[in-house]
């Protein structure tokens, strides 16, 4: 059993892994208070700029990131974009660090680099390399393809249809490509849950294969 706490428990994944995690003590930080939860789940209601208290005060040893916010839900503002996909992760994983974490699990994107031109996959590709530099023993690094599940008509248009005509195009991908397949965001979820608490040392990288290896 882990002491848990998780950001981003309202999106698509973290909805998800919040029902996934019998057996844990589980704490959420979240914005705005959500309904039907599991009993076994606390949730902390607070402006972000809150979270680090609360996390410390909780002393997981599991820390979970499943932010993100979308271009348009941005404004399609970069620093806006970005004060949530890398500032807000950054500093609720730095709480986690101080706090005695020994884990931090994270969803980024298959393609993150922070060597390209392309704003979301930069973005995601810095925040990999700054969560190293933070030296959890174990930090587990998601970077599923495109997540496909209800996200309640929030969806960009270009995102639906993509959706919509994934089936087709995972088909055509070969094997060797098969990171940049469409992947379901409950498998996602089900994969962080199986991850919790596993103590082997280091930096691992999950892409769509091991993502659905170790969603079983």
């Amino acid at each position: 059993m882990s002491r848990v706490v998780i950001a981003g428990a309202s999106g698509l994944i973290g909805s998800s892994l919040c029902t996934m995690l019998d057996g844990h003590k589980v704490d959420i930080v979240v914005r705005r208070p959500m309904a039907d939860l599991p009993d076994t789940i606390t949730q902390h209601v607070a402006d972000p700029s809150q979270w680090p208290d609360i996390v410390a005060a909780l002393n997981p040893e599991v820390a979970i990131s499943c932010l993100g916010t979308t271009w348009k839900k941005s404004g399609k503002d970069a620093a806006l974009f970005r004060s949530v996909d890398k500032y807000l992760v950054l500093a609720f994983a730095t709480a986690a660090h101080l706090s005695g974490a020994s884990q931090f699990i994270t969803v980024s994107s298959v393609g993150a680099t922070k060597a390209t031109s392309n704003l979301y996959l930069r973005t995601k590709g810095e925040v990999e390399d700054s969560l190293a530099l933070l030296a959890f023993d174990r930090l587990d690094i998601m970077r599923p393809g495109l997540l496909t599940g209800d996200r309640q008509n929030d969806r960009r248009l270009g995102e639906r249809a993509g959706i919509l005509v994934a089936p087709i195009i995972d088909h055509l991908i070969p094997r060797a490509f098969s990171r940049f397949r469409s992947i379901p965001a409950y498998s996602v979820a089900r994969a962080i849950a199986k991850l919790v608490g596993n103590g082997t040392p280091g930096r691992f990288i999950h892409e769509n294969e091991a993502i659905g290896s170790l969603a079983g």
